[in-house]
């Protein structure tokens, strides 16, 4: 084996993960359809393959970031003799059930297998705060865990290889969630034009710090979801919807339109008439269930 660690597929995703492995000193080998796309690697000091066989042939650890998991299947198909007795972390966005299906597959051919996400885009690659999320047997994860760090922390979710997808998903809808509210926000204050309002970069200073009271918050909350106590004398939901009201008027003044006081007003509005009001804001769990049992 002549490297450490071998890339299948220089998108931009690809090439920076590469970029990655070869800034932390890790003799990598890298392929791509469009050999061009190898070449600024190349000069970096990665060795290119001719094949993906050649690839994935030519080192114990193999890294996968192509467009799909039907690309996957079509690329790493043809190697089965090369992948026997090696390992495959498939960072291809996708589904938990493609992710599962893949993991099936590996297994039937002798190839370790972890599947994964990147919680960054590619220019984050690298970073040490740069969280990257893995699923599969933990043996396999301990295997390669040093080589990984390369891109980032690497965050270990369980054996189920459809985890890091599942929690890809759920945190990009908090990610928009986030900024659209941040977006909103900005709006807001900023609705009085240059001349009266407050710069997005000012609101944003003030934002930023705010956000370590909301992820205590979160905390707080996450508690009593598993504990399934609501009751909240501090913030119940009935003061949740007033302020909720005044948001939704403000927006109205200013002509600020997301969509999101109307949500808020939608689901605390729901749980309040169902004599909820008392209970804090992680009661609104079973209402973003659509099958919970209220």
């Amino acid at each position: 084996m002549d490297t450490e660690v071998s890339v299948v597929g220089l998108g931009a995703m690809g090439a920076a993960l590469a970029g990655a492995f070869l800034a932390a000193g890790r003799s990598t080998t890298v392929w791509n359809r469009t050999r061009g796309k190898a070449l600024p690697l190349v000069a970096r000091g990665a060795a290119e393959a001719a094949s993906p066989g050649a690839a994935v042939g030519a080192s114990p650890l193999v890294v996968v970031c192509l467009k799909t998991y039907d690309v996957v299947r079509e690329v790493l198909s043809p190697c089965a003799e090369e992948l026997a007795g090696r390992t495959v972390v498939n960072l291809t966005s996708g589904s938990p059930v493609h992710a599962r299906e893949a993991a099936d597959r590996a297994g039937k051919r002798g190839v370790r297998y972890l599947d994964g996400a990147v919680l960054a885009t590619p220019s984050g690659v690298g970073r040490p705060d740069t969280l990257h999320l893995y699923g599969g047997p933990r043996i396999v994860f301990d295997a390669h865990r040093d080589v990984l760090a390369a891109l980032g922390d690497p965050v270990y979710l369980g054996d189920d290889p459809a985890l890091p997808a599942v929690h890809d998903v759920a945190l990009l809808g908090q990610l928009w969630a986030t900024l659209t509210g941040w977006l909103q926000g900005v709006a807001l204050v900023g609705a009085d034009g240059p001349g009266g309002g407050v710069s997005a970069t000012a609101y944003t200073a003030v934002a930023s710090r705010w956000m370590t009271t909301a992820g205590r918050l979160m905390d707080e909350y996450a508690r009593r979801i598993d504990a399934g106590e609501y009751r909240d004398g501090e913030f119940p939901l009935d003061l949740h919807l007033m302020l909720m009201g005044l948001l939704a008027h403000a927006g109205e003044l200013r002509g600020v339109e997301s969509g999101l006081p109307e949500t808020f007003l939608g689901l605390a509005g729901r749980a309040v008439a169902d004599g909820h009001g008392a209970d804090g804001y992680a009661r609104l769990i079973d209402y973003i269930r659509r099958d919970a049992d209220r």
